[in-house]
């Protein structure tokens, strides 16, 4: 579901005047019209309890975390202004979607823990309109945050799967049951986990993959020990839901976000370093992160709580 798309992509990428248009479009098509289906569903079959309020709580923490990482590192790598940019977004927002860490969840816990994510996830579109966007634009064009950029978080399409997740949290406040019916998730999964990769192979150079290797250390470093250890380190001090606990460990072992990728496309940054950045960390993560997360896991799940 990762390799194969993103293989086909990077093959169809050769034989389209323009990539950049049709990543764009494919990953508008995923969020307006198949993720949110997923969403509803997931998060309509879950109780509802007032402790799930810390599973996006956590969310945002761990991305603020990585991006006051990334600001860290920054002044060490010797970047420039656009290509710092590129690493500290790379830093700061996470695979936490159904295309890895969703997934993650649910290989691990089924629909209870994809549903689990995705009100863990529910964090990531706000700060995606409100804090790395904006962010973005100024590097790029030194435009400042203003209130149109509320305007256009409120109105945007992208926001589709972030409306899912309300209503079906509305119907369930309200008891309404959501129908003992067949409903394709398993489908749905496969075909928008397909589209993002698809969309990934066509914004990347395989020539590449070697060229950042600085940066690309460093993004792990971050990605996956020190966001990690420091979740580890929280969750040991608090007291939570055992479900919730292990969607926020789960997540926090997660590589560099699709979107890391799709800001520097849309506002001109380092395309080419960011989208290295993310397949070296996507890579490493498949290889290396998920083989120890399926043996160690479940030692580190009871280990928190």
């Amino acid at each position: 579901m990762i390799i194969i798309p993103f293989v086909l992509g990077a093959v169809f990428k050769k034989k389209t005047k323009d990539p950049g248009a049709s990543t764009r479009r494919l990953i508008m098509i995923n969020l307006v019209f198949v993720e949110p289906l997923i969403v509803f569903w997931s998060i309509w079959g879950l109780r509802i309890t007032a402790e799930l309020i810390y599973l996006p709580l956590a969310g945002i923490c761990m991305v603020l975390f990585g991006l006051v990482a990334g600001k860290f590192f920054g002044p060490i790598l010797k970047l420039d202004y656009k290509s710092e940019t590129s690493f500290i977004i790379s830093s700061s927002i996470a695979n936490h979607g159904f295309t890895m860490g969703g997934f993650i969840c649910y290989l691990f816990m089924g629909e209870a823990g994809l549903g689990l994510s995705f009100i863990f996830l529910s964090y990531f579109i706000p700060y995606l309109f409100l804090v790395i966007f904006p962010y973005a634009r100024k590097t790029a064009s030194g435009e400042s945050y203003s209130l149109d950029i509320i305007k256009d978080f409120i109105k945007s399409p992208r926001n589709m799967p972030l409306y899912a997740m309300i209503l079906a949290i509305f119907l369930r406040l309200f008891a309404v049951e959501r129908p003992k019916i067949f409903f394709p998730v398993d489908i749905l999964l496969m075909l928008s986990i397909g589209l993002y990769y698809f969309s990934l192979g066509m914004s990347f150079s395989i020539k590449d993959m070697f060229s950042f290797k600085k940066e690309s250390l460093a993004l792990c470093l971050i990605r996956f020990l020190i966001i990690p250890a420091a979740t580890v380190i929280v969750l040991v001090l608090v007291n939570l839901d055992p479900r919730v606990e292990a969607v926020i460990l789960i997540e926090s072992f997660m590589p560099a976000a699709v979107y890391s990728v799709m800001s520097s496309v849309l506002f001109s940054l380092d395309e080419r370093r960011a989208s290295t950045m993310f397949v070296f960390n996507t890579v490493a993560f498949l290889l290396f992160v998920l083989p120890l997360m399926f043996v160690f896991i479940k030692r580190l799940m009871s280990f928190v709580s």
